[in-house]
């Protein structure tokens, strides 16, 4: 084996421990990714505070304040609204249940011509309740656990601290991570980690503010269309809309049954429909070109894979990550496919194929093999031989 080999192998078991240890300390590292995230979307204006004097502390307190000002009076408006929309969510619960027993049943029965038993709605019921009660009993272990209280108050604590730190030597981290690079595969690591920035920064910022416009465009429309907890689904949708038409396929479905269920008639129907249109085309025509543009190029089903993958391996913790993760791979496959187009596996032509060229012929002679011409003279009437011509 040469040194080359050598060097291979000793980065291919870098990567591979560093994976590893990453699929174990999955459920440890989440306050460490928000801190991540929350130092990676204030970098560039720390930067930018920096460029006009100020000190790099000054200016990451400065950026740190910011958003944690931001943070707390959105969790200010948020709290109490959302509070007041599950309150009335969980009052319509039984508006909700009968409609489906009473209209939305029947109609589907009507309709696909059904057994009038296929749909046991009080069976249903009654395993909804069971479930919401064992969500309810869960839920309240954990409320009394000790340790889990001890444990997302230190997640709580542990995240804008950690956070703080983070964007203060960011720059510094950076660095490091530079220096540390083998020497023989550091302009290609930092070729991608400039591409992949470019690919990150139009992901995050743009598709997080992509996801607060349309949840305050949905939660204010269905508000002004008049449904009670048009608000709340107008946030969910806004938040699922990371995942290409998840969050408008779930918002639009429970706005339909809920304004079936507390007005019941055309108008408001069509109301709601002409909300989530808007919404569409604000989305596709307005928002994702001018705020996340076309850097990022994941596919949606690659999307869907991305969240359902990470979610599968890492968690919470990889549904957070998924795309931005998807954002990087996507980074290095267009490398990757490029070094394979200019490598001699792909431009180097090879001796021809015997049996294709054989096939070849075959057809070649085949397809011009004419038919005999029996309308040409073959000879006199006399028995004489053609004169030639």
């Amino acid at each position: 084996m040469n040194a080359q080999d050598s060097r291979r192998w000793q980065l291919l078991a870098i990567v591979v421990v560093i994976g590893y240890l990453t699929y174990l300390l999955a459920p440890v590292l989440m306050p460490f990714a928000l801190a991540g995230m929350l130092a990676y979307l204030g970098d560039p204006l720390a930067d930018r505070l920096e460029k006009l004097g100020l000190g790099r502390t000054l200016a990451v307190t400065i950026v740190f304040v910011v958003i944690l000002l931001l943070t707390v009076g959105a969790l200010l408006l948020l709290i109490p609204l959302i509070s007041r929309q599950v309150d009335n969510l969980i009052q319509n619960l039984p508006s909700y249940g009968a409609w489906i027993r009473d209209t939305a049943v029947p109609w589907v029965q009507a309709k696909l011509r059904l057994d009038p038993h296929t749909f046991d709605t009080g069976r249903v019921m009654d395993a909804v309740k069971e479930h919401i009660g064992s969500i309810g009993s869960v839920i309240g272990k954990l409320s009394r656990s000790g340790v889990g209280v001890l444990m997302w108050m230190t997640n709580l604590v542990l995240i804008p601290v950690v956070a703080f730190y983070l964007l203060r030597d960011w720059d510094r981290l950076v660095a490091w991570i530079d220096a540390m690079l083998p020497r023989s595969i550091e302009p290609t690591v930092a070729h991608l980690a400039r591409e992949s920035d470019k690919v990150l920064g139009a992901f995050v910022r743009g598709q997080l503010l992509v996801m607060l416009a349309l949840g305050i465009f949905y939660g204010a429309g269905l508000a002004l269309v008049g449904l009670s907890v048009g608000p709340l689904i107008g946030m969910i949708a806004g938040l699922l809309s990371f995942v290409p038409y998840l969050g408008f396929i779930i918002g639009f479905g429970a706005a339909v049954i809920a304004v079936l269920v507390q007005y019941g008639d055309w108008t408001h129907l069509l109301l709601v429909c002409g909300v989530f249109v808007i919404g569409q085309l604000l989305e596709g025509y307005v928002l994702v070109p001018k705020l996340v543009g076309d850097k990022i190029g994941l596919h949606p089903v690659a999307v869907i894979f991305a969240v359902l993958a990470g979610g599968y391996l890492f968690g919470f913790l990889g549904v957070l990550l998924a795309l931005p993760a998807a954002s990087v791979i996507l980074v290095l496959l267009r490398y990757l496919t490029e070094r394979y187009r200019m490598s001699g596996l792909y431009t180097d032509t090879g001796p021809d194929d015997p049996v294709i060229a054989e096939v070849d012929v075959t057809v070649s002679i085949n397809e011009g093999a004419a038919p005999a011409d029996t309308s040409a003279p073959t000879g006199r009437s006399d028995g004489s031989p053609p004169t030639a011509p």
